[in-house]
């Protein structure tokens, strides 16, 4: 199971040979209906099997194309493990499963690319959040959204500042540790944090939690390389100026939750973050939306679909408005930059809104997924130009 970042919109944006099947479904994550979960996904399955049919796939071509899926309904325990959505992709050679906390549509599209828009909420500029609870026992990782909230594994993180020292320890005597393997001669550990010395038995306690938070960084930073989502620390309250002082992910936010959260499970950590994280994504938000209005008619803002696509493409947007639950059916082509905008869909149609949006994030722009009501201008994209 895959944790989507930006980098996987661009192998879900490549046009491969042969066609691509996008599944979108809500999941039951708890209780003994997760045994639903399988059996909509038939249904689902079904219905692209009708799809392909009916672009006239060969049933051999369409098995093999599909059987991943199949595989994965004999899985019981895959659908017992789940968050709230699961999106599939599927294209000759390529399988990707995505289980992400956002309660998804049922949605099943079959194209000469992959259908993306559903999940931009968790990429979006109003998407996700994180939250890392600290203690000097144990370190959580949890992946929120306003609707819910899932424990992500962090790799390569030591759990409470005994086990942090203990690898200190190992490394100044020249040794390694499991999962050192594979590090040049005389290197650093993965573990060890920047720039921090092996104490000599003198350090105070204070000392000892920081150089443990250093790795903690060093462990998060690797996980968190290509993510812009803001973080809300939860910790007891003298912990938290100490993680500041290790910490280089650059959305930190200001305020934490303050308490010990060993014994807080995930939705009671995600309701005292969110009041948290709610209005900084609002004012982002707001403030785009404001200096979109005031560009109006300057050319560093459009309304124009197909201008809209071609500078997504080429980089220059900078940030997008693009409304949910709404399609714009056509046709974009890379090399030579025409776009065809349909009333209808049509054979071969993409929604232009998803391709717009995807490259935008793709290419370190942001992206806001809103109700229609709320874009900033009446039209289902608007964007601020770069140049």
């Amino acid at each position: 199971m895959d944790l989507l970042s930006r980098n996987d919109l661009g192998t879900l944006l490549e046009r491969r040979p042969g066609w691509h099947v996008s599944i979108f479904m809500p999941m039951i994550h708890r209780g003994a209906e997760t045994q639903q979960n399988s059996i909509r996904c038939k249904t689902l399955l079904r219905q692209a099997e009708e799809h392909l049919l009916a672009n006239r796939l060969r049933p051999q071509e369409m098995q093999a194309l599909l059987q991943p899926v199949q595989q994965l309904l004999a899985n019981h325990v895959f659908w017992q493990r789940q968050s709230q959505g699961l999106a599939l992709f599927l294209a000759p050679q390529i399988f990707r499963a995505y289980s992400v906390p956002l309660p998804l549509d049922e949605l099943v599209v079959v194209a000469h690319r992959f259908h993306s828009k559903p999940l931009l909420p968790l990429l979006s500029g109003d998407g996700h959040f994180f939250v890392l609870a600290l203690s000097q026992k144990e370190i959580r990782l949890l992946r929120g959204t306003r609707f819910s909230i899932d424990a992500v594994e962090l790799p390569g993180v030591p759990q409470g500042v005994a086990e942090a020292l203990r690898y200190d320890d190992i490394e100044k005597k020249g040794h390694h540790y499991p999962g050192s393997q594979g590090r040049p001669a005389g290197g650093v550990s993965p573990l060890a944090g920047h720039g921090v010395g092996i104490d000599d038995g003198t350090h105070e306690p204070n000392d000892a939690i920081l150089r443990y938070f250093q790795q903690v960084n060093t462990g998060l930073h690797a996980f968190l390389h290509d993510e812009h989502a803001p973080l809300v620390l939860a910790g007891v309250e003298f912990l938290l100026p100490l993680f500041r002082r290790a910490n280089t992910y650059p959305s930190l936010l200001e305020e934490g939750v303050t308490g010990n959260p060993e014994g807080l499970r995930p939705e009671e950590l995600q309701e005292r973050a969110w009041p948290i994280v709610q209005p900084h994504l609002q004012r982002a938000q707001k403030g785009a939306a404001d200096q979109y209005r005031q560009l109006v008619g300057t050319g560093r803002a459009s309304r124009d679909l197909s201008t809209i696509v071609t500078a997504a493409y080429d980089g220059r947007i900078a940030t997008l408005f693009v409304a949910i639950n709404v399609q714009q059916w056509g046709v974009f082509r890379n090399e030579s930059r025409e776009v065809e905008v349909h009333q209808e869909p049509t054979a071969g149609d993409e929604d232009l809104l998803d391709i717009a949006a995807a490259y935008t994030l793709l290419r370190r722009g942001t992206v806001y997924a809103v109700d229609p009501e709320h874009m900033p201008d009446a039209t289902p994209a608007a964007a601020i130009l770069r140049y």
